[in-house]
């Protein structure tokens, strides 16, 4: 099968076109044919080992000190099952399915295990729709309703909210009943209502201290802000979520919680079934919609992957694996 694979950190052009043998799954996995994945900050971050401040070490044991464990980046992904291990039950061959292996989804097949973060293709969704949703969708839907224990009447500041994680934030939020105020540069703030932001703000002639006071909720995604500058905008009760996160802010979550007043949420996301079946039921009632910023074939991936360290995009970058006149479902 062909695969985009790196075997040493840097830049974009190290990722690089090969023919792999096609992964087998064990009996209680799925072998799923990938029609469109995405590229993410996330695999931005782990091609270039970029990870956040004192992250960087933890980051290499993890994922490879000295060179990439893994070969194939790629988390997002929306496809056609095309075996399915004796052990399944809930998926058959032919079934369009989408959702997050971590890793793998950059090549033409992947395998993942048949209860891990996958389910049916919602019908109203293109495969290239599909693939935009989980990462962002997860990641919004698990930071506001398990971090931030968002409620019904709440108001919320989401900062880079024009973003592959802040499209879906700003809907989540909206959707859980919460007062929105979006920040975005000026081309993405008409995005941002039609989305459903309450009030916007065009970081390119405003400030941060411009949004007001009183938040129950700063939600970063972009991992741009600090503390020291968020507290003046939230409640004494109020909470600040950074997406991304170093040394720094844990020191700082540890001090807010001995000193009081606001606080830092500091935490990081499981890719779970149950929560990708409630974005699937967000979607097919209209609640959560796909943002598509551009497609590129997957050959082109290191222009995907320019677009996506540029930081200026409006949702999410997708990848053509399987080019749409050849899809199955």
């Amino acid at each position: 099968m062909k695969a985009m694979t790196y075997h040493r950190y840097g830049p974009a052009e190290n990722v690089q076109p090969a023919e792999l043998p096609r992964p087998i799954p064990g009996k209680s996995d799925l072998l799923i044919k990938v029609h469109t994945a995405t590229v993410t900050t996330a695999d931005w971050r782990l091609r270039a080992s970029a990870f956040p401040g004192g992250m960087w070490l933890p980051g290499r044991l993890m994922f490879g000190l000295f060179r990439p464990r893994k070969k194939v980046l790629g988390g997002e992904f929306s496809g056609t099952v095309m075996e399915t291990g004796t052990d399944v039950c809930d998926f058959a061959p032919g079934d369009p399915v989408f959702g997050f292996a971590g890793l793998g989804a950059h090549a033409e097949y992947l395998t993942i295990p048949a209860k891990g973060c996958v389910t049916k293709k919602p019908a109203r969704l293109s495969h290239a729709e599909a693939a935009a949703m989980p990462f962002g969708g997860l990641s919004s839907l698990v930071f506001l309703r398990d971090f931030a224990k968002l409620k019904p009447g709440h108001k919320v500041l989401i900062l880079g909210a024009s973003g592959g994680v802040g499209v879906y934030a700003v809907q989540i939020a909206k959707a859980m009943g919460a007062e929105v105020t979006a920040m975005a540069s000026t081309a993405k703030l008409d995005l941002l209502r039609d989305l459903g932001a309450d009030q916007v703000l065009d970081y390119t002639v405003q400030q941060l201290n411009d949004a007001g006071r009183d938040f129950d909720l700063v939600f970063d995604p972009a991992g741009n802000a600090k503390f020291p500058e968020v507290k003046a905008l939230l409640k004494p009760t109020g909470l600040f979520i950074p997406l991304t996160f170093n040394f720094r802010e844990v020191w700082q979550a540890l001090r807010a919680k001995l000193t009081g007043g606001p606080q830092i949420g500091i935490g990081v996301n499981g890719d779970h079934k149950t929560d990708l079946l409630e974005l699937a039921n967000l979607i097919e009632t209209g609640a959560l919609r796909p943002v598509v910023d551009q497609r590129f074939d997957l050959v082109n991936i290191a222009a995907a992957y320019g677009v996506v360290e540029s930081r200026h995009r409006k949702g999410s970058i997708v990848l053509e694996v399987l080019p749409t006149h050849e899809e199955l479902s």
